[in-house]
C-alpha cells in the first residue's frame, strides 16, 4: 500500500512535482580521524541525493588536525567545513551546524552513516504539512563482521539504530533517532538548540540529547508533531567494538543515566512515557518470542537473546537509578549555595 504524507503526493513522486522544499542542509559532526573513510562516505551520500539540492555542513568537534584534513579534502562549493564553536560534544557541534545552515530544513546524519539516494526526498515530503515540526527515518545496522547471535533486535538502539518496537510505517513519535533526523530550522531559534549537558562526548556512549530536544519542542508547540518514516533510510556502519558485550553493558548503563537527566529536565511523565511502554510490552514480547523460537527449533541459541533482553533492562534501570541519585546529590549540594545567595 502506498503511503501518502499529509497533504502531499504519494512517496515516490518527485517532490518538485508536489511543490515541496527542494533544498536541505545536512549537518555531519565528526571528532576523530579514525573514521576518515566513514566520514568521506557519509559526505558523498549526503551530496548524492536524488532531486534535492543539498548544502553539506561538516562540523569538526575540537580536533584541529582533523579540521585541517577535512578542509583540504572537501573543497566542493556545496560543502562548508567548520570547527565546533560551542562546548565540546555532539550537542555543541550540532548547534554550530544549525547556526551555519541556510536551508529551511536541517537534517542530521552521523559521521559513520550513509544515506540512501531517496533519503532527503522522503524526509522533505512531509514538510508541506505545517504541523510537522521534524521528521526522522530508519537507521539500519551494518555490522563490521556479523550481527552477534545474542544481540536482540529490541536493543538495536544500543548501536544507534532502529529497534523492534518502533512503528512499522509512518507514524507520529515522541522523538526520532539522532543518526537520522531533521527539523525546521526556524524552530531552533524558538526553543534553543540541543542541550550540551547531555549527549555524546567523543567515544563516550551517552545520548538522549535528541530526545530532550524533541520533548522540549512539542511542549513549546503542542499543536505540532514529529514524524517517523521508516522509508527514509540510512545505513549505520558499526565498528567491531560495538559487537561486544562490554559495549552493550556500557551503553545500557549510560542510556539509563542519560534518561535520568532527561526526566529531570522535562519531567518523568514526558521523559519516560515511551520507555514505560517499551519495558512493559516490547521487551516481554521479545523474551517470549525468543523462548518460543528455542523450543520450536530445539536449540538454545535464542535463549541468549532472551537473557540479553533481561540483562539490558536491568542494566538500563540500574543506570537510571544511579543517574537519579547523582541528580539528587547535585541538587542537595546546590541548595545551600542558593540559600546563601538569597
Amino acid at each position: 500500500m502506498t503511503q501518502t504524507p499529509p497533504g502531499g503526493a504519494p512517496i515516490g513522486v518527485a517532490a518538485s512535482d508536489a511543490g515541496r522544499p527542494r533544498e536541505l542542509a545536512v549537518v555531519i559532526c565528526a571528532y576523530t580521524a579514525d573514521r576518515w573513510n566513514e566520514i568521506r562516505a557519509a559526505v558523498r551520500s549526503a551530496l548524492d541525493q536524488a532531486d534535492v539540492e543539498t548544502e553539506l555542513i561538516l562540523i569538526i568537534d575540537h580536533a584541529p588536525d582533523l579540521l585541517d584534513a577535512a578542509r583540504s579534502e572537501f573543497i566542493d562549493p556545496r560543502i562548508v567545513v567548520a570547527p565546533n564553536v560551542g562546548p565540546r560534544g555532539l550537542s555543541g557541534a550540532r548547534n554550530t551546524g544549525v547556526g551555519l545552515a541556510r536551508s529551511s530544513i536541517v537534517a542530521f546524519l552521523d559521521d559513520d552513516a550513509t544515506a540512501e539516494r531517496d533519503w532527503a526526498s522522503r524526509l522533505l515530503a512531509w514538510y508541506d504539512d505545517d504541523a510537522v515540526l521534524g521528521v526522522g527515518g530508519a537507521s539500519l545496522p551494518t555490522w563490521k563482521t556479523a550481527r552477534p547471535t545474542w544481540f536482540p533486535d529490541e536493543f538495536d538502539w544500543v548501536v544507534g539504530c532502529t529497534y523492534r518496537g518502533m512503528p512499522d510505517g509512518p507514524a507520529p513519535v515522541r522523538n526520532v533517532i539522532g543518526s537520522n533526523m531533521s527539523f525546521r530550522r526556524e524552530l531552533f531559534a524558538l526553543v534553543g538548540g540541543f542541550d550540551s549537558s547531555i549527549g555524546r562526548l567523543g567515544a563516550t556512549p551517552v545520548g538522549c540529547e535528541e530526545t530532550e530536544f524533541c520533548i522540549r519542542l512539542t511542549k513549546r508547540v503542542p499543536s505540532g508533531r514529529i514524524m517517523y518514516d521508516p522509508s527514509a533510510r540510512v545505513r549505520h556502519h558499526l565498528p567491531k567494538e560495538r559487537e561486544t558485550w562490554r559495549y552493550f553493558q556500557a551503553r545500557c548503563l549510560a542510556e539509563g543515566r542519560s534518561k535520568a537527566i532527561v526526566a529531570q529536565l522535562v519531567g518523568s511523565q514526558r521523559g519516560l512515557a515511551s520507555e514505560r511502554a517499551y519495558a512493559t510490552r516490547t521487551l516481554p514480547a521479545g523474551v517470549l518470542r525468543a523462548v518460543r523460537e528455542a523450543i520450536r527449533m530445539r536449540r538454545p541459541a535464542p535463549l541468549a537473546r532472551a537473557g540479553t533482553i533481561v540483562a539490558g533492562l536491568a542494566l538500563t534501570s540500574a543506570g537510571y537509578i544511579a543517574g537519579r541519585l547523582r541528580v539528587r546529590r547535585r541538587a542537595d549540594r546546590l541548595q545551600p549555595a542558593s540559600r546563601d545567595q538569597r
